[in-house]
Formats: C-alpha cells, sequence, structure tokens
C-alpha cells in the first residue's frame, strides 16, 4: 500500500485511495488521516445481533446535528435491525437495508473513496461504514451555528424586505429561490480551493441567461488553482482580466431581493459560502446607482433619488481637482467676491492649495478607515468628533482653509449617497488622480485626467458586456435600457428585460386586455 503522503495528489490536494471491504482497514487508513484531530468524532459498533456485523461512524463536533445523528441514524438504525431477518447479512442486502430503510433522512448518499468521506466528515456530515462492503454512506447531517438572517449593513432601505444572506451557503440560495419559484432557476454547487474545498453555488434561470455568459464564468472559474478561498472578494479578484481597474466588474451585494432581480433580468450570481456577500455577472456602471428601494416606491422620488447619485458621484470625483484647478491656475473664472472671500480665508496657511486638500482629504480616508476598524458605538464616535476636532484645530492653527474644509466635506458626503460600497472605493482612488492632474496643468490637467478615465470605461468589459451600458449603445436593445438609467420611469413601460438577457426573452411585461 502506498504510504500516507503519496495518497496525496499535490495539484489536487485529493486522495486517490478507494474504500476497501475490510472495516478495519478502512478504519486505519481513515484515521490516519484524522490523526491529532480531538475534534473528530470517531466511533465503532456493532450493527445489531447479526452475525456480528460492525459498523463505523464519524463526523466532528458542533459540526453536526447531534439530534439527527443520535435520533434518525444510531437510534433509527438499533430499531430497525432488530426486525431484519437472518439472511439480510448477505453483502448484496445489509448495505442497501441501512442506507434505504435503517436511516430516517431522505439525504443519504453512497461514497466510494476516501476523498469523498473525509471531504464529507470536513463538509459538516457524517460519514458511515459497514463491515463487507467497499462503499460508504454520506449522510446529511449539517448544524454549525451560523448568524441567521439580519439586516444588511450596507445596502439599508426604508422600504422593502429587511433581509440579508448569512455567511451559510444554503440559507443564501433558499433566500433566493423564496422569491423566484421556477423551475427553471438552476443552482449548480462546486467547489473552489485545493485545500478549504470552498463550495459556491452558480445561480442563474435557465432560459434567460445567455449560454456565452455562463460558459464566460465557468472558464474563469476553473483557470487557476488556489489553496483556499475566504471571501466573494477573492473569487472576483481572480475571475478579473483587467485586474490593474479600480473599477469593480461585479456587483456585490447583500440582499437576496437584488439578487432575484438581477437574475430576472438574465443575469448570474455568484454565493460563496462563508461570506455574506454574492457577486452578480455581467454588470455596468448604471447597475452601481440602482438601489432596491427604487422599485418600492413612486417612480417620481426615485428618479429625484437617482439623479442625486449621479450629481453626488460627480462631485465625489471631480469637486476638490475642480477647486485646485480654479483657485491655483484659473481665478479669472471665479466671481471677484469669491476669489477676495478665499484670499482672507487663506491668510496665514503656509502650504499650496493641493498639499491642503490632500492633508485634508488623507485625514478623512484616517478617519474612514478608524471608524471601519473600532467596535460599532466607538467608531462613529471616532468618525464625528475627530472629523470635527482636528478639522477645527487645522483651521485655527492655519494650516489649512476653512473653505478646503467644506469642499473636502462635501465630497466625502456625496462618496456616501453612492449606493454601492465597491463603486464608491474605486471613487475615492480616482478623486486623487484628479486631483494630481488638475494640480498639475489646472483645467486641462483636470479635464485630461477625467478623459483617460472614460477612455478606460469606455474599453472596460463585464464578462464581454461593455462597462459602460446603456450609454454607449443604447439602440442594441432599442433604447429600452435607458429607461432605467438617469431616471426610473413607471414600472409599466418596462416590457423588456436588459441586454443581459437571451434576445428571445427580453419581454417581461404586458398588459391584460378584457
Amino acid at each position: 500500500m502506498k504510504s500516507f503522503n503519496e495518497l496525496h495528489n499535490k495539484e489536487t490536494n485529493k486522495i486517490e485511495l478507494d474504500l476497501v471491504k475490510n472495516l478495519d482497514k478502512n478504519i486505519k487508513i481513515f484515521e490516519d488521516f484524522f490523526n491529532n484531530c480531538d475534534d473528530v468524532i470517531k466511533k465503532k459498533f456493532q450493527i445489531g445481533e447479526i452475525n456480528s456485523v460492525w459498523g463505523y461512524i464519524s463526523y466532528i463536533d458542533s459540526m453536526v446535528n447531534r439530534d439527527v445523528v443520535e435520533d434518525s441514524i444510531l437510534e433509527q438504525m438499533i430499531e430497525e435491525i432488530k426486525n431484519v431477518p437472518k439472511n439480510i447479512s448477505e453483502d448484496t442486502n445489509l448495505f442497501e437495508f441501512v442506507k434505504n430503510y435503517a436511516i430516517a433522512t431522505a439525504d443519504v448518499k453512497e461514497i466510494n473513496t476516501f476523498d469523498e468521506a473525509c471531504l464529507a466528515v470536513l463538509s459538516g456530515d457524517t460519514v458511515l461504514f459497514i463491515d463487507g462492503f467497499d462503499k460508504a454512506l454520506k449522510i446529511a447531517t449539517k448544524g454549525w451555528p451560523n448568524r441567521g438572517v439580519q439586516e444588511p449593513d450596507t445596502e439599508g432601505v426604508v422600504r422593502g424586505s429587511k433581509e440579508g444572506f448569512s455567511e451559510a451557503l444554503r440559507i443564501n440560495t433558499v433566500l433566493v429561490r423564496r422569491r423566484i419559484r421556477d423551475t427553471k432557476l438552476k443552482v449548480r454547487q462546486e467547489q473552489v480551493g485545493t485545500r478549504s474545498r470552498t463550495d459556491i453555488a452558480i445561480m442563474y434561470i435557465e432560459d434567460l441567461a445567455r449560454k456565452e455568459v455562463l460558459k464566460e464564468i465557468d472558464v474563469r472559474l476553473h483557470s487557476f488553482s488556489i489553496d483556499a478561498i475566504y471571501e466573494s472578494g477573492m473569487l472576483e479578484e481572480l475571475m478579473e482580466k483587467e485586474w490593474l481597474s479600480p473599477f469593480p466588474k461585479a456587483q456585490v451585494t447583500q440582499r437576496p431581493d437584488k439578487v432575484a432581480s438581477a437574475l430576472l433580468e438574465g443575469r448570474v450570481a455568484i454565493v460563496v459560502d462563508n461570506t455574506p456577500f454574492v457577486l452578480l455577472f455581467p454588470t455596468t456602471i448604471n447597475c452601481f446607482f440602482q438601489s432596491s428601494e427604487d422599485y418600492y416606491q413612486g417612480f417620481l422620488f426615485a428618479s429625484f433619488i437617482r439623479v442625486l447619485r449621479y450629481a453626488s458621484a460627480v462631485m465625489a470625483v471631480g469637486l476638490p481637482g475642480l477647486y485646485i484647478a480654479l483657485t491655483c491656475f484659473h481665478t479669472s473664472m471665479i466671481p471677484s467676491e469669491l476669489v477676495y472671500s478665499i484670499a482672507a480665508a487663506r491668510q496665514g496657511v503656509p502650504f499650496p492649495t493641493i498639499i491642503e486638500v490632500l492633508i485634508i482629504e488623507l485625514e478623512f480616508e484616517f478617519l474612514r478607515e478608524a471608524a471601519v476598524r473600532l467596535p460599532g458605538s466607538i467608531g462613529s464616535t471616532i468618525s464625528i468628533v475627530g472629523g470635527l476636532v482636528i478639522g477645527q484645530a487645522a483651521v485655527s492653527a492655519n494650516l489649512v482653509s476653512p473653505l478646503v474644509i467644506v469642499i473636502v466635506a462635501i465630497t466625502a458626503i456625496a462618496s456616501f449617497s453612492i449606493p454601492n460600497y465597491t463603486l464608491a472605493n474605486a471613487y475615492r482612488i480616482i478623486k486623487f488622480w484628479i486631483i494630481l492632474g488638475a494640480g498639475t496643468l489646472g483645467l486641462y490637467g483636470f479635464w485630461l485626467s477625467i478623459l483617460v478615465v472614460l477612455i478606460h470605461l469606455v474599453a472596460l468589459k463585464s464578462v464581454n458586456f461593455p462597462y459602460l451600458m446603456p450609454f454607449v449603445a443604447d439602440d442594441v436593445n432599442g433604447g429600452q435600457d435607458l429607461k432605467d438609467s438617469f431616471f426610473r420611469l413607471p414600472i409599466i413601460y418596462y416590457r423588456t428585460r436588459p441586454i443581459f438577457a437571451k434576445k428571445s426573452e427580453r419581454r417581461r411585461f404586458k398588459l391584460n386586455h378584457k
């Protein structure tokens, strides 16, 4: 027999060994793999009184539902075996009897290799070996503790569902299925990570999702090998092709209703175990400005808020750079009264305007990061008090002018108006790029840096979809996608699905005339 180390495939970390009919040999090999694992429960026991047939059960403590193990497996098996005819001990009958009658749970599967057995135990299931058989039973007994369904903390709404994803994969897929009761909603489960074996679920609606999108996602998922995936952000980065771009190529959400809506548009969701954040492919920059709440209230107010978001995005990116360009290079474009006011406010300030802005911008970035890392109540206090105290102290010490504090504060508030956190992070980086351009060449550098960003966005794609859809090619879908862009028109006008869906399955709404 091969040595313990030789049983592992170094590339895939899988155990290349089949089960044998001798129970003691199976136990010896199995326990070698779990040597020094005191949390793994292992028990050999006699199955009834039938010619001394022995069984062996194993699971990880606190990862299983003990009631299921004790009541539905062990106790049920003991009770059922009492009524088994004595000739059931023949190899062709006992295993099938235990599988079909002696275990009071529906989710029971046969496994044939040690790799399957070890993976089942590590995944929270229970494995049952029976002497005389070169196969075992994998019994679903998952029961580890989890956070449960709570309100999402990154996408709050006033009106709408308060349910958010948790860290449990199966809970997350169930939350989506509750909203789409369609047999065409497919959930394809895979594993990523040679050591972590992280479960992921690819969700899509079969007759809506494009085959080329599903194929491209499969290609990207299998284009790498890695030890472990801990969070969907790692998977998102590994699947990206334009990894130097600060803009996210996948939409990230904690909300089941947003995932359900995306699936009905023909998009694909990737749910990753151990994280409440779900990835949506493909995506466009327009998707990041849409909130679930937009569709739960009147279209007039939703359109007003949508316009404010786009305006906030422009301010969050360009306001500091525009201030630097005008005050340092093009003061003639500013009204005289405002120029005198700015000059009076800057008296005694020893730094150039660009240095002032960078000092306060970095201060706000430090406070924002501190607020995230500190406990909730302390973090919010630090961010508010720290901003007020440090800003006031900087003005009193003539390190910065009051107007710079106002400009940077408006920029920070505007960035919080963007409903997607990952896009807001991209804007935080682009903001400094525009500041440097404006501080170097004035308005010429300001517009040149914006032009570079726009050229980059035009070339950017998400799973082969143009990132600036529908603004760059609205005629592809007959201009229908523009109805849900800068403004949110009444739902009655959304007759067709967006460009993500198959062309033959675009219709999603019609009026029923009597």
